[in-house]
């Protein structure tokens, strides 16, 4: 059995959109058109529990593009088009899904276009990320307040669609707050300019002709005829989300800003293209009182108590979040405010206090502290202060990742987001929390919390599994409770996160309100074209608004995959959509490809949606891939298929070309399974997908080049003069990059280590050998894992650390040279990896018996022992092959009195920095125990991730990726000296920058060598 040629229900574009996508190009549309199904599927999902497959993604490069696609609308002829605009697609609700076209504005118009610190505003495209924005602002020392969980993936334009609030919004409002001007492209094709205007103004606005003039007379006559019935209507809340917000048309002063209508709308007035801001002062000192709880409900009902100390912000945290935070790569950085202790935390208060003058900080954080000591109201089971603005960042890392992290339960059931954002007034929380979880213990569901206390908002996501039609049909009934229950406490059902496909139960809240948004509706889009039947339809629309239980969800398609493929492939089945990889900060590992692409395919979450719906298209096929994988064919038996396929791989309806394209491009860095909440690891899949590809498709010779070169390289390095001559030959280049699809091969290191091992006594490793020494010499040995790479390309780095363990006292033993299997497993050769992983694991787990440490020098090659081993059959025992920092901790001397003045930079290996993430700390902690300095400033990814940077296909984004992080650290004048642990990353610098980077075993060496009296 092998895998199926697909052809998806991939219908052709209607009629009447492909006359629409032809008209906006001869009129001088120059953005992106996508109508290929693997980019519309990328569209059909946000961090929503639906799938609505769009027909036809755009791209708009700028506002005339954007101008253009609102003019096409208004033809009469086209009236029957429906578009939405998208941002970051981070919405939990569906607000940007469609059936329709999806207008992606954060591709290209992601500009941040003017900075006026003495002003205290900037101008952005709607696509910019709001870290993005306050990076930029840093220098500054200004930002933008509104703070988010998904604040490094979340555009403005999806802030301002969404009115966006967060941790802080008590103190510091909500977006719309902070927004000065818009700029609104209309239906028609008109630039909508809005900011606050006094009355006479308004009445000026009014008389402009077209669809301009009808918004600002219809909004005032809405705001003039009802305004006893908004004041009725509209909760006094600080979270009072609820789209069209009549309540703060009318400012202060009494003017009148249009703005209130449009933040919060979610993209069904206009879309909101520009946007002018309003910027704030950092404080200069923060702290983070952490308040730790023996149940949740402590936590909740103290929570009014705290906000009489009046902090910035109080922000909760439930057990459940907890728990996976200390599973989670987050954890290391913020375990110390967390004791452990014999009564477990159930339940924390995040409690901050800031401003300018350190000791009116000081004064106010004792004074909490005072009352925390002093007051036994509530039962607290004690309390740690972060502080500064590095530590509290740290802290509020952990809790931004709770909307993730929920997503990482054990099980099929999983916290889904659809009640998660409901609002009432803070003195009412506790006790309408008591009767929510009341009702989700009545259904016998598990729950995650967490929120926003001193706003009323709290984060509740029941667990469902959503592939089971019982508890697909669960969404209604507690959907309908939440939403009485919120209206009997005073508050609302959507807080935060916006209405979506919540939206039905907008009429029932607004009551006789409603039609006036209708009528708002009708000013702004009378056909009803842009995000229909979401938050109100047009006045005399026979269009409904969407329902929770109509709309297609993702676990309706899910289920349709089997059930042991669905196990098999859980780190891809799980994603649920939280946008993590889009992590827009260059300085971050995760996700390479992404960063440099900005095609959304090309991530985490991009490549789990694919590998799902191939997976699901398959079994619809009757493919059971599990047989395939189990009983793929020999290489000499399936080459005849291949080669009669091999016409077929530019056949481009096959879908399984799409996925493999979008394998292809992935660095295999395993950022991502280190650093998604969910632990969606590509590799691990993308492999597996390689291996079923390539018995129907034939390889590249690049591939088998590559995955033979722990075998091959052995025997070139015996002739290292002939095969450096060969590889430096134009015609040879030439060869490699044209015929082969590589560039740039690395030649192998001159370095002579027979003369190294023989110099400092390291002998080769056998069990027999190790067996028998002494417990005393057992003590002061070492085994080195030797790996093909730093073996024969850059042979200094075992050279070093075998003179540096021998210069420590121990006796280095050398493990046999057998293939690590890495680059097998990259490019998906799974039968010829496990016997190569099962080979190797013998070896070391027969040297493993004697207990002297074994250590790897490479971090990919060492961490493939750890992960990818214990992935194979039989091997889920693999002995710990230890990183060199992780021995040195405990071998290492510290040298007292001794402090050097120069300083050093750390690149770490991204693959080590995310799935070994106390990595850097212990290499500081050994600099340090030296008296060396050693800084690890944030970096991203070299780009060169083992041989993805030396493949042709790869070249340009290498680089690119190269320059988003790495470039600028290399080419800094900092006075300290950058190192890498990666062998990979030291090629990409030697190959981009023409710079030798050391290791750190080298600085250590150098150092040792200086005190040591041999």
């Amino acid at each position: 059995m092998h895998i199926a040629t697909l052809h998806p229900n991939d219908d052709p574009v209607p009629a009447l959109y492909a006359a629409f996508i032809t008209h906006l190009k001869q009129a001088g549309f120059s953005g992106e058109i996508d109508e290929h199904y693997a980019s519309r599927l990328l569209f059909a999902t946000d961090n929503s529990i639906y799938q609505r497959m769009p027909g036809v993604v755009m791209f708009p490069r700028h506002v005339q593009d954007v101008t253009l696609i609102a003019a096409a609308m208004a033809a009469p002829q086209f009236r029957g088009v429906v578009l939405t605009p998208r941002g970051g697609g981070t919405g939990t609700n569906g607000q940007s899904l469609t059936h329709g076209i999806v207008v992606d504005l954060s591709r290209h118009m992601n500009q941040i276009l003017e900075v006026d610190p003495a002003g205290r505003w900037v101008r952005v495209q709607a696509g910019v990320v709001k870290d993005q924005l306050n990076a930029a602002l840093r220098p500054y020392g200004l930002f933008f307040a509104p703070e988010l969980s998904t604040s490094n993936r979340a555009t403005l334009g999806g802030m301002i669609s969404t009115d966006a609030s967060g941790q802080g919004s008590c103190t510091y409002g909500k977006t719309r707050d902070h927004v000065r001007g818009l700029t609104t492209v209309l239906v028609g094709g008109e630039l909508l300019h809005s900011q606050p205007l006094s009355q006479a103004a308004w009445r000026q606005r009014e008389a402009e002709p077209g669809r301009t003039g009808e918004v600002y007379r219809t909004v005032r006559r809405v705001v003039e005829q009802h305004a006893a019935l908004i004041v009725e209507t509209f909760p006094p809340l600080n979270r009072c989300l609820t789209g069209y917000d009549l309540a703060h048309v009318t400012t202060a002063d009494g003017g009148l800003d249009l703005n209130s209508v449009l933040c919060g709308a979610e993209g069904t007035l206009g879309f909101v293209v520009e946007a002018t801001l309003n910027v704030l002062p950092v404080p200069r000192h923060t702290t983070l009182v952490n308040v730790r709880y023996a149940s949740f409900m402590d936590a909740l009902y103290d929570a009014r108590a705290l906000l009489a100390m009046k902090p910035l912000s109080v922000e909760t945290v439930d057990s459940r979040v907890l728990m996976l935070a200390m599973q989670d790569i987050v954890w290391h950085s913020v375990a110390e405010y967390f004791p452990d202790q014999a009564q477990p935390t159930q339940g924390i208060n995040l409690v901050e206090f800031s401003g300018d003058d350190s000791a009116e900080v000081q004064a106010r954080v004792e004074a909490f502290i005072a009352y925390l000591t002093a007051d036994s109201t509530t039962p607290r089971l004690g309390h740690t202060c972060a502080v500064g603005h590095d530590a509290v960042g740290r802290v509020y890392a952990m809790r931004k990742r709770a909307v993730g992290l929920l997503g990482n339960v054990n099980g099929e059931a999983r916290p889904q987001a659809f009640v998660e954002d409901t609002a009432v007034p803070p003195e009412h929380l506790a006790a309408y929390i008591a009767e929510f979880r009341a009702l989700l213990d009545h259904h016998q569901l598990e729950y995650g919390m967490f929120g926003h206390v001193d706003a009323g908002v709290l984060h509740v996501r029941p667990a469902l599994d959503m592939k089971d039609e019982r508890h697909a049909q669960l969404i209604r009934p507690i959907t309908d409770a939440v939403a009485a229950l919120t209206r009997r406490y005073g508050g609302l059902l959507w807080g935060e996160h916006g209405k979506g496909m919540r939206s039905e139960y907008v009429p029932a809240f607004f009551g006789e309100l409603y039609p006036a948004l209708q009528a708002i509706k009708a000013a702004f889009d009378p056909y009803n074209q842009i995000n229909p039947g979401k938050i109100a339809t047009a006045s005399g629309s026979a269009l409904d608004l969407l329902k929770i239980d109509q709309v297609p969800t993702r676990g309706s398609l899910d289920r349709q995959i089997d059930e042991r493929v669905w196990q098999s492939y859980g780190t891809a089945m799980h994603c649920n959509g939280n946008g993590a990889c889009y992590n827009a900060d260059p300085d971050d590992a995760m996700c390479p490809s992404w960063k440099a692409t900005r095609d959304r395919r090309h991530s985490p979450k991009g490549r789990a949606a694919m590998m799902r719906e191939w997976l699901r298209l398959q079994g619809n096929a009757g493919i059971d891939v599990l047989t395939a994988e189990a009983h793929a064919p020999s290489f000499f038996s399936g080459t005849l298929r291949r080669w009669r396929n091999r016409r077929d791989k530019g056949n481009h309806g096959d879908f399984s070309h799409a996925v493999y394209e979008v394998m292809a491009g992935c660095l295999a860095c395993k950022s991502c399974a280190g650093q998604c909440p969910v632990k969606v690891s590509v590799p691990e899949f993308r492999s597996r997908f390689l291996n079923l590809y390539h018995q129907r498709y034939p390889r590249p010779l690049r591939d088998y080049l590559i995955g033979s070169l722990e075998f091959t390289m052995p025997w070139a390095a015996k002739v290292p003069g002939l095969y450096n001559a060969l590889m430096n030959t134009a015609w040879v280049k030439r060869m490699l990059e044209q015929r082969v699809g590589m560039v740039d091969s690395p030649l192998l290191s001159r370095l002579p280590l027979a003369g190294v091992l023989t110099r400092w006594d390291a002998r080769p490793a056998t069990p027999a050998v190790l067996a028998a020494l002494s417990p005393e010499e057992k003590a002061r040995s070492v085994v080195l894992v030797q790996d093909t790479f730093t073996r024969y390309f850059d042979t200094a780095q075992p050279a070093a650390f075998i003179e540096l363990a021998a210069r420590l006292g121990y006796q280095v033993w050398l493990a046999p040279l057998l293939p690590n299997g890495k680059p097998l497993h990259v490019q998906g050769f799974m039968r010829t990896f496990h016997h190569a992983a099962r080979r190797n694991a013998r070896h070391l787990t027969a040297l493993a018996q004697a207990q002297i440490p074994l250590i790897g020098l490479d971090p990919a090659m060492t961490l493939t022992y750890r992960q990818e081993y214990r992935k194979v059959p039989g091997l889920e025992a693999m002995p710990a092959v230890m990183l060199p920092q992780e021995w040195l901790m405990e071998a290492m001397p510290a040298l007292t009195g001794q402090t050097s003045a120069k300083t050093y930079r750390l690149l770490p290996h991204c693959t080590e920095k995310t799935n070994a993430p106390d990595s850097s700390k212990q290499w500081q902690a050994v600099f340090a125990r030296r008296g060396l300095q050693l800084q690890v400033p944030p970096t991203g990814c070299c780009g060169m991730s083992g041989t993805y940077g030396h493949e042709a296909r790869n070249a340009g984004t290498s680089a690119t990726i190269y320059a988003l992080s790495w470039s600028a650290q290399i080419d800094s004048h900092a006075e300290s000296e950058p190192l890498a642990t990666g062998y990979s990353c030291r090629s990409q610098v030697k190959r981009l920058s023409a710079v030798a980077l050391r290791h750190p075993l080298e600085i250590l060496l150098e150092q040792v060598r200086t005190h040591c009296l041999w």
